[in-house]
């Protein structure tokens, strides 16, 4: 992160604490009935993750000048949309992974049973967040907000793009498909993330914006997980904060397996800057979405 500013770095710090705290705050407290699902809700969703997508949300709803309540509302609700995915992917069926944030897997600490519950309860919470009334009464925003995240959330999204991996195991994907498949399982995600920040204002996204931030979103979501892919094959477990290698332990196609690491690199390169690029044409300040773009090139873990 040497290429980026010093007020950047503060002020993502300062967003990840402020999303922390919001979800400490709203979930339900692990002493509540049932107490053993709410602890294993909280242990999957708090303390850790880089919270790239409530970032992105963040950042978005700046660009239209979004209520800060609304943001962390919605900002809360893509993070536990990405909590209940990783106790799913980490379950037995799924990847059978052990460690995840550099703590126990949801399965492991709580068991699987508990584990899938949870992951379900965090999914129904999440809609929960973005349909209890606002106090500005701005219902047509809710249902675009739900509409999106439902989206992203199924089988056109991060659902299907988990089915479309788990096709591939058997069949190597070419490319192609294995791009089309990660704009699904992560992209989608960070897709919604951004243009769920933008629709946070007070108004719809004009046509001519809407399309370029959804292309710069897809950008970004796809360098994510070839950034991903390539951490997976060059870093450590303690770096990772998961299991480090499990791509090739489960014999799964990736970029570095199909383009090898300096190419991948090189397109995560490619793929920044034509992100870069495309923000220039929004009529708007994205100096934090330029930060973000050039963070997730460049991170380490």
């Amino acid at each position: 992160m040497t290429s980026l500013p010093e007020a950047f770095r503060h002020w993502m710090q300062a967003e990840q604490h402020a999303v922390e705290h919001h979800l400490s705050l709203h979930l339900p407290a692990a002493h509540c009935a049932p107490s053993f699902l709410h602890q294993a809700m909280r242990h999957a969703t708090l303390g850790g993750g880089k919270r790239i997508r409530a970032l992105l949300t963040l950042a978005a709803g700046e660009l239209v000048q979004a209520p800060r309540a609304r943001l962390l509302t919605v900002a809360g609700s893509i993070e536990l949309i990405h909590a209940y995915s990783l106790i799913h992917d980490d379950l037995p069926c799924m990847d059978n992974d052990i460690l995840r944030r550099g703590k126990p897997t949801c399965h492991v600490q709580f068991g699987e049973a508990t584990a899938l519950l949870a992951g379900d309860a965090l999914q129904s919470l999440a809609f929960h967040w973005l349909s209890e009334p606002w106090e500005d009464h701005c219902r047509p925003r809710q249902l675009t907000l739900i509409h999106l995240l439902s989206v992203a959330s199924g089988s056109r999204g991060m659902a299907g793009g988990q089915a479309l991996d788990l096709e591939h195991t058997a069949t190597p994907p070419s490319l192609e498909e294995l791009e089309a498949m990660h704009l699904k399982k992560t992209g989608a995600l960070i897709r919604a993330s951004i243009l769920m920040g933008a629709e946070c204002g007070d108004g719809p996204l004009p046509p001519k914006e809407l399309n370029h931030l959804t292309h710069f979103a897809n950008l970004v979501g796809l360098l994510f997980q070839i950034v991903d892919d390539v951490l997976d094959a060059t870093m450590d477990t303690s770096t990772l904060g998961k299991t480090a290698g499990k791509d090739d332990a489960h014999h799964k196609s990736t970029y570095v397996t199909l383009m090898g690491v300096q190419s991948a690199r090189k397109r995560v390169t490619e793929l920044g800057d034509e992100a870069l690029t495309t923000l220039q044409s929004l009529p708007w300040v994205t100096t934090r979405l330029e930060h973000l773009t050039r963070y997730m090139v460049e991170r380490h873990h």
